[in-house]
Order: structure tokens, then sequence, then C-alpha cells
């Protein structure tokens, strides 16, 4: 038994750090525009060759056409396009939104800057939607990721652990992601000021976050035992922190991990963080959808766990309380 222990940890552990390794360094390493949606405006001939410029950049960009320099710029609000090029008499004009991500922000500046230096002409650049001054680089939103993570699967482990069940356990989880929220709100918010969209709403993001994660935790482990809380975890932590776009975009990351870290909810987490926070709730839905249904299956999950294991106590208590038949004797 103890041979096969150490083999167990010999093997386990080598397997695991390449697991975590491949999870974190391949989509660092392998970041590059994918399908990138890039908006370009101006009269038809102009951006016409615009946008053959880009097609030579195979795969790289979603090029979105707009009539002018406003109907661009309602499309970055929006969150249809992460930056727009605006053919001007005065030359190109760049339009981005740091606040969406300030690592395709510079990427644009690059490769239309260079586009228009080969041409002998300068781009006047515009970023529409800013990050805050205090937080330039986004590194506190994306920092947000892992320590919204962390709490959730700490508070589904220790409700777990504690033997909370049922609507006392519902009543655990909710009550602890409501106050993360509004700590982490008043952190990220009123102290740091890295957010600057409604308090409220930034708030019940983080909370939803938190509660996407703590639910499932304590949900799976009420259906499976305590071995759910480590098949969470390994779900959040190796697959949806590295996969969750936060520190770039997803467009940015190797497909399909782009797409399979927004079903997961760091990844969902940070992209309505940035809605809520920056672009008055455009483009929310579907993240909050993603949450949401994350909060709810697992909540539902912990009250099915309670339901099946009085239902199989009350049936193990009426087993024993049965009496055999007595036989009469003749």
């Amino acid at each position: 038994m103890a041979t096969r222990r150490l083999i167990a940890v010999v093997v386990l552990v080598p397997l695991l750090a390449a697991l975590a390794l491949w999870a974190f360094a391949w989509p660092a390493a392998r970041t590059a525009p994918r399908d990138l949606p890039l908006g370009v405006a101006g009269p038809a001939t102009a951006t016409a060759q615009l946008e053959q410029q880009f097609a030579r950049h195979e795969g790289a960009f979603e090029i979105h056409r707009y009539a002018d320099e406003a109907a661009a710029r309602s499309a970055i609000e929006n969150r249809d396009v992460y930056g727009a090029v605006v053919v001007t008499p005065e030359g190109p004009e760049l339009l981005t939104a740091s606040a969406a991500s300030p690592v395709v922000a510079q990427l644009l500046r690059q490769a239309v800057t260079e586009q228009a230096t080969a041409k002998g002409s300068e781009v006047k650049t515009i970023d529409v939607v800013a990050t805050p001054a205090s937080d330039p680089r986004g590194a506190a939103l994306s920092s947000s990721v892992l320590p919204l993570a962390l709490a959730g699967l700490v508070a589904g482990a220790v409700v777990t652990l504690l033997g909370l069940r049922g609507f006392r356990a519902v009543a655990a989880l909710t009550v602890a992601a409501a106050l993360v929220g509004v700590v982490a709100a008043a952190l990220a918010h009123s102290w740091l000021g890295a957010l600057t969209g409604n308090w409220w709403a930034e708030a019940g993001t983080l909370g939803l976050a938190t509660l996407a994660v703590s639910a499932a935790v304590a949900g799976l482990a009420a259906l499976v035992g305590p071995a759910g809380i480590g098949a969470v975890a390994f779900l959040v932590m190796f697959l949806g922190n590295p996969f969750s776009g936060a520190a770039s975009a997803p467009q940015l990351l190797p497909e399909p991990v782009g797409a399979v870290g927004q079903w997961l909810p760091p990844g969902a987490s940070a992209s309505l963080l940035r809605s809520v926070s920056f672009f008055d709730g455009a483009a929310a839905t579907g993240p909050a959808l993603t949450l949401t249904w994350w909060a709810v299956l697992g909540l539902g999950a912990v009250l099915l766990g309670n339901a099946l294991k009085e239902r199989s106590k009350i049936t193990a208590s009426a087993s024993d309380s049965a009496e055999p038949a007595l036989t009469p004797v003749g």
C-alpha cells in the first residue's frame, strides 16, 4: 500500500505541474489577434484599401464597416469592436478603448502606425473609453480574477466542511458572496479608483462572481462528496483563470481557449466587470447569464444533495425500525 501511494505521488506531482504549465504558459506564449473585432469608417473607396491591408493578416481581424466616426465611436462604446480606423481628409484616425483591453489598444496602435508610416502619413489616436488614470494598465481589474475565484473556493469549501446543508448552506453562501462583493468594490472602486462605474453594479458583479464559484463547490460536494471541492478547484484554477483573457482579451488566446474561458466564472466575471465599470453595462448580458447559471445550478445542487441525503436517512431509519415477522410455534 505504501509503495502504491509513493508511486501515485511521484507520478501525479509532475503531471499536475506539467498541466499547470500548459494551462498558464501555452495561452500566454500564443497570444495573437484571432478574429479581433475592428471597425473601419469613411468613404467606401478609402476603407476598401484599409480592409485589404488588414486582410493580409489572415484570420487576425474581423472587420466591421461604419459610415462615419460617430457610428464607429458608438460601436466601441457598445463593445461591438475593440477599436476603429477612421479615414479623414487629414489622414487616418485610430479610435481605441483601452478600458476594453490595454493590450489590444497597444496592438492596434502598433499595427495601424506601421501601415501609416509605410505610406508616409501620421496617425491620430483617440482613446474613446480609457482606463482610469489611477490604473492605466488595467492591472487591478485583471488581478481581481484570481482573488474572487479563491474567495469562492474557500467559501464553498468552508460551508461543506462545516456540514451546512440545505437552506442554511444557501444562505451562508449568498451572504458571504454579498459581503465579498461589497468589500471588493470598496477596495477597487472607493480606495484604488480602478473601477469607475456604478458602485452597486460593481459590487453585485463581484459578489455574483464569488457566488458562481462557491455555489459550484458546495453543490458538487453535496452531490459527490469532498471530491467535488477538488474538481471545481481544478476547473476554476487550472482552466478558468488562465483561459479568462482578463489580462489581454479572449480574442488574443488560442482557439478554443478564448471561448471556453468565457463559459467559466473567471472569464465571465472579468468581461462583466469591464462592462459595468467602463461601458455602462454594454455587452453585459452574456457574462451575467453565465455567472447566474453557475450560481443557480450550484445552489440547486446544494438543495438537491441535502434532499437526497434526508431521503436516504428516512429510508435507512424505516428499514432499521421494521421488525421481522414472528413465526408461530406449532
